[in-house]
């Protein structure tokens, strides 16, 4: 017992030497473990049938799916409001915290028809992209990818709400489980496919247009971060336009970095500068170098 006693007392003097790191007596965090929860009936939602352990039946869907909503509208309006309390937008009341939380919680399940429509572009790319898929069902039961791209949708709209911590509770949750990283800020288009998934990392800033491929290891990021807090908010990760494919362990950065339309980016290139549309960019061992690809031919380095 007097072991338990002076550990205690010593770990309590860190709680008050060390205070940076406590988070004691403010407002009530979200949970971790609750949104993890959420999180995994949000994609229950969104791909019925795929994410559960048992057959549904389309006779029992209506019920099922209003039962799992009632579930999850609860428990998500409970963690946007503590994320409100915790970080309240500008000008909103006290006393209006739980209507807003609410009204959120209503607006954001509202949004889930339009972004199974999207992830059906994501899944079609996966599979018209990668001739070792078997089928469209098992692109969405084992790929990583996909739920991946699922969680990075739906934290992007508690992104675009100004929600406070949930979305990158969501994004990291995702990223421990598939090996790649999609900051819920990150603009991304239809029809995107990441192929092998593991080490792809997307910054806040990026912008991903619509028809794009690119593969594990690709780095979306910043110039530099040396500035720290005096970059938020500024554009810092580069935008890459539609139908543009980039192979393994590219890196390109910068927020003024534009990615042409109809571009290939080679395997382990650097870019800083932006890239005119139709343009190849390759490493030839010796250097990078940056073709114009030849109309109405296709490129394609298999992987």
């Amino acid at each position: 017992m007097e072991t338990v006693t002076k550990l205690t007392n010593d770990l309590v003097a860190s709680y008050a030497q060390f205070g940076g790191i406590n988070h004691l007596d403010g407002k009530n965090l979200p949970s971790k473990r609750a949104i993890t929860a959420i999180t995994q009936d949000l994609l229950r939602l969104l791909f019925p049938g795929f994410f559960d352990e048992k057959l549904i039946h389309s006779s029992e869907i209506k019920v099922k799916t209003a039962a799992l909503l009632d579930s999850v509208f609860g428990e998500l309006e409970d963690e946007i409001r503590k994320s409100l309390e915790y970080q309240p937008p500008d000008g909103l009341k006290k006393k209006d915290i739980t209507a807003e939380a609410h009204k959120l919680t209503t607006e954001f399940l509202g949004g889930l028809p339009c972004l199974r429509e999207v992830l059906q572009t994501d899944v079609e790319a996966a599979f018209n992209g990668d001739p070792a898929a078997a089928s469209k069902e098992e692109i969405i039961v084992s790929y990583p990818f996909i739920e991946a791209i699922s969680v990075q949708r739906l934290a992007h709209e508690l992104y675009r709400k100004n929600i406070a911590l949930i979305p990158r509770i969501m994004s990291e949750w995702a990223h421990a489980r598939t090996g790649m990283d999609l900051h819920p800020g990150a603009k991304i288009g239809t029809h995107f496919f990441v192929d092998h998934c593991t080490g792809t990392v997307v910054g806040e800033t990026a912008i991903i247009g619509n028809h794009v491929k690119m593969y594990h290891g690709v780095t979306l990021g910043a110039k530099s971060t040396a500035a720290g807090q005096l970059l938020r908010g500024k554009k810092r990760h580069p935008t890459i336009e539609d139908n543009v494919t980039i192979y393994p362990g590219a890196t390109i950065l910068g927020g003024e970095t534009i990615i042409g339309a109809g571009s290939t980016i080679g395997g382990n290139v650097f870019i800083m500068d932006s890239v005119q549309p139709n343009s190849l960019v390759i490493y030839d061992g010796l250097d990078m170098r940056v073709l114009e690809k030849q109309k109405n031919t296709a490129l394609d380095f298999q992987i």
